[in-house]
């Protein structure tokens, strides 16, 4: 996308991208400093805030960590499905090859 805009353009966009990344403080630190708007303890900043910034990291961490858990186990539970599937179309298969080989011996 950065190609489309003139030099000067990509310099003003990548220069306020990274001004503005490195205002980002440390999470929990109170508001405005990358921690802020996440409730009265996280704005007053201090031990607190930290550690409620720590806790809801840890939080979503473990919901990431459940919601993958559980999309690896659907996976594991599809391909026993499509297994089973290949299994029952090669009986198929091999009933059919029966039947055929019935018909060229009474031919």
């Amino acid at each position: 996308m950065w190609r489309f805009f003139k030099p000067s353009l990509r310099n003003i966009f990548t220069t306020h991208t990274r001004m503005s990344s490195e205002q980002l403080g440390e999470l929990g630190k109170g508001a405005g400093k990358g921690g802020g708007g996440g409730g009265a303890v996280r704005e007053a900043g201090g031990a607190f805030g930290k550690r409620q910034a720590a806790e809801e990291e840890m939080y979503f961490k473990k919901k990431e960590r459940e919601q993958i858990a559980a999309l690896r186990q659907h996976h594991h539970e599809e391909i026993s499905h499509h297994q089973k599937e290949i299994e029952r179309i090669q009986d198929e298969i091999s009933r059919h090859e029966g039947k055929i080989r019935q018909l060229q011996k009474h031919n």
